[in-house]
Formats: structure tokens, sequence, C-alpha cells
């Protein structure tokens, strides 16, 4: 089963291949187009949300309405039953449905399905495993994408990587620095953990900065540190967020909570409020050709300021735009080869 899980399923030139053809959708290139056509016309894609969305939810069915498929959102809780992925759970709480039952009957009724989960965030050993889409995987009979997991936001992160390269021509060897900032609840590690994939398969210098205690995934920096000696690019994490600035050609801003305060959320939101002077201003975007990022939605004066967010440097709404392209080459992907390995 082609699923569409996690950028570490992938080469880099895979994953290059896909900014490729994204690029080409988007610049309206007439054999980039066919193929999107060819592959999505007529298909049928579920999404299903158990968290709320504008970005995610609005490109994917943009992508799939113009190039001739359909999308069916899904609410989980609201236009669904609630939804069990634990084994052995005895469901005689809030859950009617278990995904072991839900995906294979959606699975009859679309061509690829497509979920959004947040971590819980309150077991980081529980979010690492990121147990819901990998339940949704095991029971789908369709090709599964992921919409943003606990661990991982993988179509964010192509859209960030196109962002960088129409930006700058190419990414490879550009200094991309991920920051983290203050927020006012706690948030996931998904997309940081994307972000930093993303740099290292596109062959940039990756540096992330972070308050002590802030760690992401040994897994996903392992896999990072790797690309980057594959490629021949610097790795580094430091706690000195303007020293990491200082040569950044990229400043990709995100919060997320610590693994050591899951579940603790008086006490996180405390540690927050210890770091505000993390957020970022134009005193972070150190050249004139420095573009700041962030996946949005951002909480303005709180994690980035107003001066930043408004400055021309900033490229958040061509990130917004590129999920639209970069996921319609992930379905057109996606599609082909479920339709090559249904005629083989």
């Amino acid at each position: 089963m082609n699923h569409w899980l996690s950028f570490r399923d992938h080469a880099p030139s895979q994953l290059a291949s896909l900014i490729t053809l994204a690029r080409g959708l988007k610049s309206r290139e007439p054999a980039a187009v066919a193929a999107a056509r060819g592959a999505i016309r007529d298909q049928i894609l579920g999404l299903i949300f158990f968290n709320a969305s504008l970005r995610t939810r609005v490109s994917f069915e943009a992508a799939m309405i113009r190039f001739g498929g359909q999308a069916i959102c899904l609410d989980v809780g609201g236009s669904t039953w609630n939804l069990e992925h634990r084994d052995g759970a005895v469901m005689n709480a809030d859950k009617a449905e278990h995904i072991k039952e839900a995906a294979p009957v959606l699975s009859r009724y679309c061509d690829a399905l497509a979920v959004r989960t947040f971590a819980g965030l309150k077991s980081a050993s529980e979010d690492a495993a990121d147990a819901l889409i990998r339940a949704f995987a095991r029971h789908s009979t369709v090709p599964l994408l992921n919409m943003e997991s606990a661990l991982e936001h993988p179509c964010q992160a192509l859209a960030d990587w196109m962002t960088v390269e129409e930006r700058f021509g190419t990414a490879r060897g550009r200094r991309f620095v991920l920051t983290w900032a203050p927020q006012a609840k706690a948030v996931p590690m998904a997309v940081p953990h994307s972000a930093a994939l993303a740099a290292a398969a596109a062959g940039m210098h990756l540096t992330i900065a972070h308050p002590p205690g802030y760690d992401l995934n040994p897994a996903i920096l392992d896999q990072a540190r790797s690309w980057c000696a594959e490629h021949g690019t610097r790795f580094q994490i430091t706690h000195e967020q303007l020293d990491a600035c200082v040569d950044a050609e990229v400043v990709y801003v995100k919060s997320w909570g610590s693994a050591a305060l899951y579940g603790q959320t008086e006490t996180q939101l405390e540690d927050f409020k210890r770091y505000a002077g993390w957020m970022v201003d134009t005193r972070h975007l150190r050249t004139p050709d420095t573009i700041l990022m962030h996946c949005l939605p951002v909480r303005r004066n709180v994690v980035i300021s107003d001066a930043a967010l408004d400055d021309p440097r900033c490229v958040v709404v061509d990130q917004a735009e590129n999920r639209l392209w970069t996921q319609a080459a992930v379905l057109t992907r996606v599609f082909k080869q479920r339709t090559d390995s249904r005629g083989s």
C-alpha cells in the first residue's frame, strides 16, 4: 500500500521530485497539469479530521476539485461518530465506533483517505508511536495520507521546502534556522519535526534553536542529522537564539511544548512565560534577503511580532498557497501508483 505518512519513508531524491512536480503544477506546465488531471480525475478522497483545520482542509479540497476529483470532509465527533483506535478497548464511554470498522468501510467508498490528528500531549512516548494514524494505516485498504499526526506534518514540510526553492532558486546549501517561540498553550511537535526533516532532506544547513528542556524527538533528530551528513551540510542544536539567526537565510518559527512537562498545563504555561523573550521580531531577520516562515495559524505578538509578520520578508502566505500545489503533487503520485498497481 502506497501510504503517505512520513518523510522518513522516502529518500530525499523522491521528495525532491515531488517539489519539481508541484512547481510545475503551480506554473501551469502542460505536462505536469496533464499528469495531475490524469491521476486525480474522478477520484474520491475522504478527509477525516480529529482537529480543527483551515489551510489543510481547503487546500486538499481545492487540489481535488482543481484537477477533477472530489473530496468528502468528515469531522470526527461532529459529522461522524467518535472513533476508538486502541486494540482491546472496552468501548463503554464516548467512542461509538472503532477504526477497525470505520477505516475499511470508508475504503469501500473512497479511493484514498487522509487523516488529521494532533498529539495528545499527555505521554511523549505515546505521541512518538503515532498510534492513531498508524491504526488507520493498518486498517485502511486504500492509500492513507497524513494531514498532520502526533509526530509529523509531511504535507506542511513539502510546502516549506517549495517556498524556500521559490525564493532562492534552490534550497541546497541555504542556512535554515528552526527557532522555538513561546505560546499561549501547550502545542505539539509535529511541525518542527517535519520542518527539520525537510531542511535536512533538501540539503540545507540546519540549526535548531530552543531553550533547555525543549528537545525534539530523538529519532527525528537522528534522521535529520543523517541526511545532513549525506549532503555534507551542517547540523547543530543551540540554546542561543539570536546567535543562531546571525547568518540565517531562513528563519522558521514554531512553538512546541516540553516533553518533560506533558500533561502539566499550568507548569507549561509558566515555562512559556519564562521564555517570553524568545518571541521572534525583525531583530531576528539579520539581512535584507532573510525570509521569515511559519506554518500558520500564528498568535501575533506572542509567537511573532506584528512588525515581523508584516515585514515584506515574511512568506507565510506563500507557504500556505504552496500547500495546494505540493499536496496536488502527492495526490498525483498516490493515485497514479494505485492505478498502476491495479492494472499490473
